[in-house]
């Protein structure tokens, strides 16, 4: 298996995106976030690391990162994960941790463990849902999508979502600025309101190939157990639909049996496993 190295994501994109698009629920992070490096370039970014893998004249896979993210691997077939683990040892020697479908992100883990010596833990567990039949909550309030002047409770809301779900924040100082990029994408910020106090908020991706990915959703903790992130989520899910996505999905945390039965009484419906796993040497 041959690892080609690609430093213009648009090159990159044309390579990638038909086997991104073939499973938009599989490579859901591949298809924002290589569609943010190429609609919304910010020179402040560290580069990208772009993979492409090929059996002779064909793609066969691909991989990427974006600092300070770890690689995913939604991706890459058995076949090329030590030839991927090896091209990424002489990139990105540092490497801390791989993302992606268990059944991907674990044999690359173990490869690397080999490689490497690192120890491998698991950072989060998620699965991955998508929307069947919406069904909204009777919650007090209303919904609305988020203006210039939300983008410094925005900004905030997402750094304690990160604080809270990883127990840091990724790009310390840098969250107003990512929301900013975000809105400038086209993407949903959508507000709860109750008796004139924003009260939660939720995400969703704008739809690319068909998907759109709701994310992150945030209630402050004292605001909790009143169902209003779960009426944004319905909220920028019913965005989304209109929005023309034919794949709402979701990821939730599985150590969080709460938030996984709110979005099943929505109507999202389990698909597969993910996990985030980080690299220790």
């Amino acid at each position: 298996m041959e690892v080609r190295v690609h430093t213009d994501p648009p090159e990159f994109w044309a390579l990638a995106r038909p086997i991104f698009a073939a499973d938009p629920m599989r490579h859901t992070h591949g298809l924002s976030v290589i569609r943010r490096l190429v609609d919304a370039p910010n020179p402040d970014d560290e580069p990208a690391t772009l993979l492409t893998l090929w059996d002779g004249d064909r793609i066969a896979g691909a991989a990427f990162r974006t600092p300070p993210w770890p690689v995913c691997v939604s991706a890459v077939p058995a076949e090329a994960m030590e030839a991927t683990a090896s091209a990424l040892l002489e990139l990105d020697p540092d490497l801390p941790g791989v993302s992606g479908p268990r059944d991907a992100a674990e044999p690359f883990a173990e490869m690397w463990a080999k490689l490497t010596g690192a120890a491998v833990k698991e950072l989060v567990a998620m699965r991955l849902y998508r929307l069947g039949r919406l069904e909204p909550p009777a919650v007090p309030g209303h919904a609305r999508l988020a203006m210039e002047e939300d983008l410094p409770l925005l900004g905030t809301w997402t750094r304690e979502f990160q604080i809270e779900a990883l127990g840091r924040e990724r790009e310390p100082g840098r969250s107003e600025a990512n929301v900013r990029r975000s809105l400038g994408l086209g993407n949903g910020w959508m507000l709860w309101e109750h008796d004139g106090r924003i009260v939660s908020v939720a995400h969703a991706s704008a739809p690319v190939d068909g998907m759109s990915r709701v994310g992150p959703v945030y209630t402050p903790p004292e605001l909790r157990g009143r169902g209003y992130g779960s009426a944004a989520t319905a909220a920028v899910s019913r965005w989304a639909l209109d929005a023309g996505a034919e794949y709402v999905i979701l990821f939730t945390d599985l150590a969080n049996p709460v938030s996984n039965s709110i979005y099943q009484r929505l109507g999202y419906r389990p698909v597969y496993d993910q996990t985030e796993l980080e690299f220790d040497r």
